[in-house]
């Protein structure tokens, strides 16, 4: 996917421009990457600006007090970067250090999925470089794109599904305790692994698991049946009732059809 910048307001074009020459100028950094609505052109005028600073782990590790002090700096007085405040309710800055070790971490059974791929994915997959010095960007989206490995995707789908179905076997037992508001945290966490078993099983990195799912289903997956049925699932009439539980099982029956196990 070839992608061009999507400045919403002249603001946001000059802020991304001053930043970039901030960061250039004085540090020793490996690309300035716009990231995020501005790098997909879905922003607005309301939108954040957000801005990935790459360096490798040495570099980075080495500047990363200096660079988290000068920039906050930066944020609070240059002109340019107030100005984008100004503009909407919420044009603000969103900057990260980002080192480029991209790495699945421990993660709680019970808090939905983790961000590994939406790191890679939206770091490299889904980013527009602003500059680069180096070829170590480049040398990262050889690594990981067009996705990651045979056998980390077992292992990470293996996982997903299994933290997925968890969730959901849990609701019958908190509806029959009348846990209606912990029955639905469930479900949520379960939906949102659900659409990160969907990308791993289609060899594809996700933009996120609570917002643009309808551009994510459709245009980017080619599933526009599938986002009907996403579109009605958390259509609950009556909250303190089985319409949870039946929730959960229609979540449980799209695991397997989109994403079902794979052999062993």
């Amino acid at each position: 996917m070839l992608l061009q910048p999507g400045y919403p307001t002249p603001e946001h074009a000059a802020a991304a421009e001053a930043i970039t020459q901030f960061f250039t100028s004085s540090y020793n950094v490996d690309a300035v990457l716009l990231v995020n609505s501005c790098a997909r052109g879905k922003a607005t005028r309301d939108s954040c600006l957000d801005i990935i600073v790459l360096a490798r782990p040495t570099l980075l590790q080495a500047q990363l007090p200096k660079l988290g002090a000068d920039w906050e700096k930066f944020l609070e007085t240059d002109a340019v970067l107030r100005r984008l405040k100004a503009v909407g309710k919420f044009s603000d800055v969103h900057l990260d250090f980002v080192d480029g070790a991209f790495a699945p971490r421990e993660r709680d059974e019970a808090a939905g999925p983790d961000e590994f791929e939406l790191g890679v994915g939206n770091f490299l997959a889904y980013s527009v470089p602003l500059w680069q010095g180096s070829d170590y960007f480049a040398r990262l989206k050889a690594q990981w794109l067009p996705y990651y490995a045979d056998d980390l995707r077992a292992q990470r789908l293996r996982m997903v599904r299994n933290y997925c179905l968890e969730n959901l076997h849990h609701i019958p037992l908190y509806i029959e305790r009348g846990l209606y508001f912990q029955s639905f945290d469930r479900l949520y966490n379960a939906y949102r692994e659900f659409l990160q078993a969907l990308f791993i099983s289609r060899r594809t990195y996700p933009i996120a698991y609570n917002k643009w799912i309808r551009e994510q289903v459709e245009d980017i997956l080619g599933l526009p049946e599938l986002y009907k049925q996403l579109s009605h699932l958390f259509e609950i009439t009556h909250f303190e009732s089985t319409e949870i539980l039946e929730k959960a099982s229609q979540v449980e029956g799209l695991l397997e059809q989109y994403a079902p196990a794979l052999p062993e």
